[in-house]
């Protein structure tokens, strides 16, 4: 009997929430400067290298309910048109499990932009970009209960709930724009920055023949490098999230520490603190290792749900491979041997 009350209470919530407009929302990251192309389409082939991969992964609120997990992992690069134009591309891929019923999203993102330089030397330049993505939603209604499953004595799973969904599943287009400045301020300093905004199309994702909207995702973010001296290296970063009545606000800095900057043997280490605005502080931690980077997040939660949660908010995993193909060696002209 408890059982099925509290399987009744996540379907009651599940509908209310559904119902109402904020459910529309995307997904989000604590490790936001590992996951840069969510930041902003302009963000697709904005490094130094060939191609470039990233895998993340966020397992959060395992300690109140079903835990919710994303996957997320992207693939970028550039290329130059014969009129010495930079073209970044990129591929976002992300899967995303939450709730009792499952709910599934699906979403493939296709991201390009162009480079522009606004000064001689390109130490300031833009990366106006555009994104075009597929959405798709689908929920697993055979694992909600009902008080219609109920036979006076117990509960029962083998009766019929009495309930006709219409669609489990809803696909949609979604369309964004975003443009990132880079700025090389000195020989110590430089700045990324930029803004996205998605969902400009505001898709429809409504499941129950009432048509709710997506809103639209405005995200504006600052990341920030400094050379302290030696090998060490300051690196805040902010990121604005806003979407419908959803606000979500990080601040914080990690500290990179190199241990050996060689070419082929690159090493390096960093840690940060992170504060999300009136939900969380999370802590930060990872390792470059030549092209690799491998890095460790975990949220401690004191928002309003902190007595169901135990301060327990969610841990996050990234991982960073940079490939730079080697360039054959250019030949300018030959030396012929004596006896030819």
């Amino acid at each position: 009997m408890v059982v099925m009350k509290s399987q009744i209470l996540f379907f009651i919530l599940f509908t209310c929430i559904s119902f109402n407009k904020n459910w529309a929302q995307d997904i989000h990251w604590s490790q936001f400067p590992d996951n840069p192309i969510y930041q902003s389409p302009g963000q697709a082939g904005n490094f130094k290298g060939d191609f470039r991969f990233i895998a993340n992964y966020r397992d959060q609120w395992r300690s109140v309910t079903v835990p919710f997990q994303t996957l997320s992992v992207s693939a970028d690069s550039r290329l130059l048109t014969k009129e010495q134009k930079e073209i970044g591309y990129g591929l976002l891929v992300f899967h995303d499990v939450v709730g009792d019923g499952q709910l599934r999203t699906l979403e493939i993102q296709g991201n390009v932009n162009v480079l522009i330089p606004l000064n001689k030397d390109s130490s300031f330049s833009i990366r106006p970009g555009i994104n075009l993505g597929m959405n798709q939603r689908r929920l697993n209604a055979n694992q909600f209960y009902f008080d219609n499953q109920f036979n006076g004595i117990e509960f029962d799973p083998g009766l019929s709930t009495n309930e006709v969904f219409q669609i489990e599943s809803k696909t949609n287009l979604s369309t964004g724009i975003g443009t990132v400045f880079d700025w090389e301020i000195n020989s110590k300093g430089k700045l990324n920055s930029g803004i996205g905004f998605y969902n400009l199309n505001r898709p429809n994702q409504g499941f129950f023949g009432q048509k709710i909207t997506r809103d639209i995702r405005t995200n504006v973010f600052a990341n920030y490098e400094h050379h302290l001296r030696s090998n060490l290296f300051l690196k805040p970063s902010a990121n604005i999230s806003l979407q419908g009545k959803y606000r979500e606000v990080v601040l914080g800095s990690s500290i990179k520490y190199v241990l050996n900057n060689q070419k082929v043997v690159y090493r390096a280490v960093q840690g940060g603190v992170w504060y999300r605005l009136k939900d969380a502080m999370y802590f930060s931690a990872g390792m470059d290792y030549q092209n690799w980077f491998f890095g460790i997040s975990y949220d401690l939660n004191f928002s309003k749900l902190t007595q169901a949660s135990g301060a327990r908010g969610g841990i996050e995993f990234a991982v960073r491979y940079i490939l730079t193909s080697v360039k054959p060696k250019k030949i300018i002209h030959r030396v012929c041997p004596d006896y030819i």
